[in-house]
């Protein structure tokens, strides 16, 4: 079965980007483009987590199409259950010890979920549903799960509030306050459990994609088609956010689909001008940042915390880190918020420069 290569452009987009706004040189200084929207709406940012997950699912389609009910040799349900419990546990850990890296915070206090631990259970999920259903199941599936989740926030009387949706109900009881994420001002995690529910969609969003990409014959009908997907799931959102607004933290319904439908139309963006219009040379440096996504992650996220703990005392008796010596070397002669985003670039050309050495040395490290 032959791979996409618009994929594969689309995961290393993805996660330069993710590097890009996860790794400012000043959190109090950053564009507004490159932050979250504080709770209802959407930002670019905002984008960058459900086109992993959405990448995730299309990968999906590639690992698991021997066991898929719907391919020649899967007629009937064949599910993988080793192959996938050891992917999703081992997801869900390394997410978990990046959480609590380098180890010296308060037991009581580690955080459970994250963004690791919620591609991990949405993968296991997603990877049972397509061993048991064919393309048009998993579609009336994902329907279900969508206006499902859409009925369950509302069981609460203030839905979409911060503090009193059921995602956070939830979580108050299963997980604990102290083990939840704490940047909103309280304890409300938005990688929570109830909500890894529509998340699970945006993975499936991904596997349909990439089956419809290699059923499809030419690039010129995957470029309309997808374009009139990303249309239409735009247009659904936006009507649906009336009802429920499209929220990052909570993944709303109308959130899936309008980040679906942003994923759709870059992914038309990158047919177009890579398999139509043949620009090879502009998306080359995509395919090689996109080769090793989970380590590149990983050590990323490592170095990041890194930068942190090297530290010192300068000349003047302060306490100084590597993290915020780099920064305010930046800062003394550009505008703060420039050299935020210029220490923030840096982060990402240093990772690219690691995922190059390894491309060129077919280094290929997977789970």
């Amino acid at each position: 079965m032959k791979r996409q290569v618009s994929l594969d452009i689309f995961r290393g987009l993805t996660l330069a980007a993710m590097l890009l706004v996860n790794n400012p040189g000043s959190w109090g200084h950053v564009y507004a483009p490159f932050l979250h929207a504080k709770w209802h709406g959407l930002t670019p940012t905002d984008l960058i987590f459900p086109f992993f997950m959405f990448i995730v699912g299309a990968a999906m389609y590639y690992s698991m199409s021997a066991f898929a009910v719907n391919s020649a040799s899967a007629k009937t349900p064949n599910i993988p259950w080793l192959k996938i419990i050891k992917r999703t546990a081992l997801l869900f850990l390394i997410g978990f010890l990046l959480n609590i890296f380098p180890f010296n915070g308060v037991i009581s206090e580690w955080r459970i979920m994250g963004v690791l631990q919620r591609i991990a259970l949405c993968y296991g999920v997603a990877a049972v549903l397509v061993c048991v259903f064919n393309i048009r199941q998993l579609v009336l599936c994902s329907i279900a799960l969508l206006l499902a989740y859409w009925a369950l926030l509302n069981l609460v009387d203030v839905p979409y509030g911060l503090s009193s949706n059921l995602v956070r109900v939830i979580d108050l009881q299963v997980l604990g306050a102290s083990h939840l994420y704490q940047g909103f001002g309280l304890a409300f995690d938005p990688e929570g459990l109830l909500s890894c529910l529509p998340a699970v969609v945006t993975v499936l969003a991904g596997y349909l994609t990439s089956a419809f990409l290699g059923q499809s014959k030419t690039a010129k009908s995957q470029y309309r088609s997808l374009l009139l997907y990303g249309i239409i799931a735009l247009v659904v959102a936006d009507l649906w956010h009336v009802l429920m607004p499209i929220n990052k933290a909570l993944w709303t319904s109308s959130y899936v689909l309008v980040t679906s439908g942003f994923a759709w139309l870059v992914l038309a963006a990158i047919i177009y001008l890579y398999d139509i219009k043949k620009h090879h040379s502009w998306f080359n440096w995509a395919q090689v940042y996109g080769s090793n996504p989970l380590f590149i992650y990983v050590i990323a996220w490592i170095f990041a915390v890194c930068l942190h703990l090297v530290s010192w005392t300068d000349s003047a008796g302060k306490a100084q880190t590597l993290h915020r010596f780099m920064y305010g070397s930046l800062s003394s002669f550009m505008p703060e918020k420039l050299a935020s985003l210029c220490f923030a670039l840096v982060f990402v050309l240093v990772f690219y420069g690691v995922s190059s050495f390894m491309y060129k040395r077919k280094i290929f490290i997977k789970l």
